[in-house]
């Protein structure tokens, strides 16, 4: 009996029956490939929320415990006290912003007009009390950064706007001039203006902020203080001697 016919047909059975199940799945994978819909798709990239966005999810989100795995988000109760805190946490924050706007457009951008009472310099915002106004041009400012540059280069920069403050104050007093240029170029009072330095000198970037704030305000010396000087260079003491001091800063003695 020949045992190699017998066998091969139940070879070529299992092989019939393997490439039967290939044939069948063949028509499947292609169907697959010709069809994208049913290829993978990427799902939407997750994205940052706000947080009033994220308290809106939070509200709709079902309490519920979620299906396939996922949990839904259950809100979060905040104490009434950490809210206040963060309210007023905001607000101060606002309210800085806020001054260093307003700081930083006085630097670039000084006043175009004063406003004076009987005996100070008023900010804008007392100009309701003011007994009379002046107009500052583009060559009173000038002026005001020469005169500091000329006498206080070397001084702290408080004591520049202490000089600028002498300025502005003998523009309010009736015992001085009205205008800024006169009173710089009054007679016997400023030695820059006697030996010529006020004309050569560039006034530099701490002398030009210094009259921004003195123009904004800013006050160095007191709204009665009408005198400077350097008791080590100065020839004439009669200042020194006939007025009540102030303030000293830096090599400036300041006199009322």
């Amino acid at each position: 009996m020949n045992t190699a016919n017998r066998t091969k047909p139940a070879a070529e059975s299992g092989l019939t029956s393997r490439t039967a199940n290939v044939r069948q799945v063949q028509p499947k994978l292609s169907a697959v490939y010709r069809s994208p819909r049913y290829a993978w798709k990427p799902m939407l990239a997750a994205e940052w929320l706000s947080a009033k966005a994220w308290h809106r999810t939070v509200q709709a989100a079902s309490p519920a415990a979620a299906r396939g795995g996922t949990f839904a988000a259950t809100a979060v109760s905040i104490p009434q006290s950490v809210r206040e805190a963060r309210r007023k946490a905001a607000i101060g924050v606002r309210a800085g912003q806020s001054a260093v706007k307003k700081a930083a457009a006085s630097k670039l951008h000084p006043p175009a007009i004063l406003y004076f009472s009987r005996n100070r310099l008023l900010s804008r915002e007392e100009r309701h009390q003011a007994t009379r106004s002046y107009a500052v041009s583009v060559e009173d400012v000038l002026l005001l950064e020469r005169i500091v540059m000329a006498e206080a280069e070397g001084e702290p920069y408080e004591g520049k706007v202490a000089v600028a403050n002498v300025v502005l104050n003998r523009l309010r007093s009736a015992n001085f001039p009205d205008t800024i240029k006169e009173v710089i170029y009054q007679k016997y009072q400023f030695s820059p203006v006697a030996n010529g330095r006020l004309n050569r000198v560039k006034p530099n970037r701490e002398s030009v902020r210094a009259v921004a704030d003195a123009l904004s305000g800013v006050k160095a010396v007191t709204d009665d203080t009408y005198y400077f000087l350097s008791l080590k260079l100065a020839q004439d003491l009669s200042v020194h001697h006939s007025q009540t001091f102030s303030k000293k800063i830096g090599n400036h003695s300041f006199y009322r």
